[in-house]
């Protein structure tokens, strides 16, 4: 019987380290702040974003992802469509595919938020960019 149970949880303990490796990128810095890819796997890309105090990302779409952003910390003013809200610690929000969005932080301290993505392509690459404070394109 002891035998069994330690069979059992050496079955148990070894299938997490087979999916451990999940290509997790490094920590990409942008002039907004920075963003770090947490895990990623078919269809679904979790980052840890941090915005710094007066900055915004570009007024942007996707064509093949939909967002679920989450504040960790900080204040976070959205644009999502044609709609705005300010979201504090603990509050969260949609922004669904093809949707022209905006991630601000109007606050004075970092806004630190998780963003799940979700879609059959998750590429840097599918970025709209409508309006940007940098000049970047694409």
């Amino acid at each position: 019987m002891v035998q069994a149970k330690e069979n059992k949880k050496s079955e148990v303990t070894s299938i997490p380290f087979s999916v451990a490796h999940t290509g997790v990128a490094a920590t990409e810095m942008r002039p907004w702040g920075s963003f770090t890819t947490l895990e990623e796997g078919p269809g679904y890309k979790i980052k840890r974003i941090e915005v710094n105090p007066g900055h915004r990302l570009s007024l942007q779409m996707h064509h093949h992802r939909s967002e679920h952003w989450i504040v960790v910390s900080g204040t976070a003013k959205v644009t999502c469509g044609d709609k705005q809200e300010i979201l504090g610690a603990n509050q969260s929000t949609y922004v669904p595919q093809c949707t022209s969005h905006r991630l601000e932080n109007p606050g004075v301290i970092k806004l630190i938020l998780i963003e799940v993505q979700n879609g059959e392509y998750l590429g840097e690459d599918d970025i709209i960019r409508f309006q940007d404070d940098y000049s970047r394109h694409k």
